[in-house]
């Protein structure tokens, strides 16, 4: 295609001195050089070759994306897991997301769920949790560690972190698991900006921020409404209205609200039990189940250990349990197995020294 007054291959035999143009004269070539037009030349012509040779291979979605398009195929189910390796299980059996809760997080800790652990703790739980599943991973971040400008650092860090969104809520602190009595709430205005604080902290655009409520058992139904307009009014993704009482309320709630909602399943709570398609019907996108596996793991190792010191023994367990094969599968240490001979050029079998 031609580039300026010559043609484009006679431009750069030109540039290159390999023709008899205005190019081939020294002198004349020092002063278009001198006044930039050799250079431009050369780009414009050499740039749009060099960059048909480049290929950037398209970016995987983010885990942001991959939570929102999971539920905008449908209400998605979402189990707490509390550990890594239990991340890994749910992704084989089918999942399609998965949730970290900070009640299982400071159970498992030894402490009750009342803002006891910092955001450090959060954090490595999230990357190591994201690190081993391709499943996206919503995370509880309580009340957002401090104010707004802490709200910042904790949405930059969970991101950091492979997180695909984090729930922020309206407690004071100390705060209190959601479903029981005696909770305290910030105004409306300051969680609304914390809220806007989130969104204005996210990198990823996907990196999804919803805000949660806790009015209900605190001020009433009515008060949690306006508070939920007015987090979505400061950009919040989506609302999780906690331990609301009834059915009815989560299907008015539902109406009032539009938009993308949680529901909470939480066993031996204030809300009821409800199956997923039912609250897939009254609206809602997302329905967690934060504590199930941690509180039956839990019972069963109880359980197992009162048998081992009543009896002295395990065998009466060893049908509930993982097989050795079975949990090196999960784990996929025959891969581990196979990278290091590849590595150290091992045949199949020797040992390292």
């Amino acid at each position: 295609m031609p580039c300026g007054p010559h043609g484009g291959s006679d431009a750069l035999s030109d540039y290159k001195g390999g023709s008899a143009g205005v190019n081939s004269d020294p002198e004349n070539s020092a002063i278009r050089f001198r006044a930039g037009l050799e250079p431009l030349q050369y780009r414009r012509l050499a740039l749009p070759a060099r960059a048909s040779l480049v290929t950037t291979p398209p970016r995987p979605p983010s885990p942001g994306r991959r939570l929102r398009s999971a539920w905008e195929a449908g209400p998605v189910l979402l189990p707490g897991v509390f550990n890594p390796l239990l991340a890994r299980v749910a992704e084989r059996l089918g999942f399609r997301a998965i949730y970290l809760s900070g009640g299982a997080l400071s159970a498992g800790s030894g402490v009750p769920d009342i803002g006891l652990l910092t955001l450090t703790e959060f954090v490595q739980q999230a990357a190591l949790t994201a690190q081993a599943t391709a499943l996206p991973l919503l995370c509880d971040a309580d009340t957002g560690f401090g104010e707004s400008l802490n709200v910042e650092r904790t949405v930059r860090l969970f991101e950091a972190a492979g997180a695909a969104g984090v729930h922020l809520e309206d407690q004071e602190l100390p705060k209190r698991c959601g479903h029981l009595s005696g909770k305290s709430l910030v105004t409306p205005e300051e969680m609304a900006a914390k809220v806007r604080a989130a969104v204005a902290a996210r990198r990823d655009p996907d990196f999804v921020i919803l805000a949660r409520t806790d009015a209900r058992g605190v001020n009433g139904f009515d008060d949690a409404v306006r508070r939920a307009r007015l987090y979505l009014d400061a950009g919040a993704d989506g609302i999780f209205p906690e331990a609301l009482e009834s059915a009815d309320e989560l299907a008015e709630f539902a109406r009032q609200v539009p938009g993308v909602l949680l529901a909470n399943m939480t066993e031996f709570g204030r809300s009821p039990s409800l199956d997923v398609p039912t609250l897939g019907a009254m609206g809602y996108r997302l329905v967690l189940f934060p504590l199930t596996a941690f509180r039956v793991a839990m019972k069963a190792a109880e359980d197992t250990l009162a048998a081992l010191l009543r009896d002295g023994h395990q065998r009466a367990a060893l049908p509930k349990m993982l097989t050795r094969a079975e949990l090196y599968d999960h784990l996929g240490y025959t891969g581990y197995e196979q990278r290091d001979r590849d590595y150290f050029g091992r045949p199949p079998g020797q040992e390292p020294p």
